[in-house]
């Protein structure tokens, strides 16, 4: 793959960064238009994108950092530099979260509503920075001797070169598109707020716990599980104690 997307003289233009953008500039244009369809205030939408945007960037930088502490802890400045890769997914998600619960409790804007629309964003967004990934050869996977392994042999890239590898960034781009193409398909069979909100982290979570299996790169571990596989597990009891309490309210208020 091709981590230099563009080089003019000493300029770099890296892939990663470029897709990343790509991905939440599409997270929030289709999330915005799922916002304004059920007539809520777009434009307020857009000011929590750029609270998003920053949150979610931080967040996911942090999680990196404080996995690795050790190799950043003797080379502080490496922190900066984000065309390396290194911005884990569920660390830029939470840290969203917990903005867009400050910005809209502060705009009095209704939370699930708002993440019920960001949830069919999110897994588009999440596709194409998986791309970037997949350029820059971080999150690689293993060994593999399957007939669609990819072989990175860019210097500059992030995996391991001349080696056959599982494309779990191909793998994990092509599950959230499918989790985007199924969440769009069935926008409007979701009447109880905060309802796919909860069956994108329950899809998401599952999909990223079983590819987890695939992935070789240095990742923290809880004993036999990854971070994310951990991360995974408490949002899918989350959602699904959730989905439940809804449903059980919804059943009583029909009596």
């Amino acid at each position: 793959m091709h981590p230099v997307l563009l080089k003019i003289g000493s300029l770099k233009v890296y892939s990663y960064g470029v897709f990343v953008a790509i991905g939440f500039l599409a997270a929030l244009w289709v999330a915005g238009i799922e916002i304004a369809r059920k007539g809520m205030d777009r434009e307020k939408f857009y000011d929590l994108g750029f609270w998003i945007v920053l949150s979610a960037i931080s967040g996911a930088r942090l999680f990196h950092v404080a996995v690795y502490w050790d190799h950043y802890r003797v080379a502080p400045f490496e922190i900066l530099k984000l065309w390396n890769g290194g911005l884990v997914f569920y660390g830029g998600f939470i840290a969203a979260v917990a903005a867009s619960f400050w910005f809209l409790r502060r705009n009095r804007m209704p939370f699930l509503p708002t993440a019920d629309a960001a949830s069919i964003g999110l897994p588009l967004g999440l596709a194409f920075g998986r791309i970037g990934c997949a350029s820059a050869g971080c999150c690689y996977g293993k060994f593999s001797v399957l007939p669609w392994a990819i072989v990175f042999t860019d210097p500059a890239s992030l995996a391991p070169l001349h080696i056959p590898l599982h494309p779990t960034q191909i793998y994990e781009s092509l599950a959230a598109f499918a989790i985007f193409g199924t969440l769009y398909a069935t926008r409007d069979r979701f009447e109880t707020p905060g309802m796919r909100f909860w069956t994108m982290l329950i899809m998401y979570g599952i999909a990223r716990s079983f590819l987890e299996i695939f992935r070789d790169d240095p990742r923290g571990f809880l004993g036999p599980f990854s971070e994310s596989q951990i991360v995974s597990a408490v949002l899918i009891v989350y959602a699904v104690v959730s989905i439940i309490r809804a449903r059980f309210r919804s059943g009583n208020s029909t009596k």
